[in-house]
């Protein structure tokens, strides 16, 4: 396997660079039209929620509150944009302040697992434009996904009943493994009992919950010639 592919693990040494191309390109406009250092606010909220889909469950600000501490340029991550060749024509300024810049914005946020709705913010980044505008991916990624699996366990807790016992399964079809750690987290906050991921269970402090595959009685009907014997 090509040793490139281990690289597609994000560390927090390359942070900065998990946001889109245009993120960056409009830093470089910013920075030339001396725009970069100006305050901003950005807002995360829904604007309308489906019919019958009457809240989100906020989830995702551990890591984003994570990722904007370790938010920073290193000198492999300039090194890497200046090889692209897409900032050739960038100002001088644009290189500085990645160099030397960090998040020095505020973020104001609702707690994990509260209840919002359409058009409340779920959070607020108070900061330079520039920083503002380079960690929205990011931010959007984490805050999104979590939200998503929280809403869901909520709205399944809702539907069972709190008598019901409810497990994540989802590590399997998450988008990656690391998706599928914040999915275990975000289920269990939002009122499932347990998770079947064992390594999130172990780091949540839980315990992991699980039944049996259908290979188990494949695998005994295969010896004992009868799936009523495997049974």
């Amino acid at each position: 396997m090509n040793d490139k592919h281990q690289e597609l693990i994000p560390t927090p040494e390359n942070y900065s660079l998990l946001t889109d191309l245009y993120q960056l390109t409009m830093t470089a406009c910013y920075s030339g039209e001396g725009l970069a250092q100006k305050p901003a606010s950005f807002e995360l909220f829904a604007r309308r929620l489906p019919n019958g889909f009457g809240y989100l469950i906020a989830m995702g600000l551990a890591q984003v509150l994570d990722y904007l501490e370790q938010f920073r340029f290193s000198p492999q991550a300039l090194e890497a944009l200046q090889q692209t060749e897409i900032f050739q024509g960038a100002p001088e300024q644009f290189w500085s302040l990645l160099a030397e810049g960090s998040f020095t914005g505020d973020v104001w946020a609702v707690p994990e697992g509260t209840a919002i709705f359409a058009n409340e913010p779920l959070l607020r980044v108070d900061a330079p434009l520039w920083q503002a505008q380079i960690v929205e991916t990011y931010l959007l990624n984490t805050i999104n996904y979590q939200t998503l699996i929280a809403t869901k366990a909520a709205r399944l807790r809702d539907v069972a009943g709190a008598e019901a016992s409810l497990l994540e399964f989802g590590t399997r079809r998450a988008f990656s493994p690391q998706a599928s750690l914040w999915a275990a987290r975000a289920a269990i906050a939002a009122g499932l009992d347990g998770t079947s991921n064992v390594l999130a269970a172990v780091k949540l402090g839980c315990q992991p919950k699980g039944t049996m595959a259908h290979a188990l009685v494949m695998a005994i009907t295969a010896v004992s010639g009868s799936e009523h014997d495997a049974f």
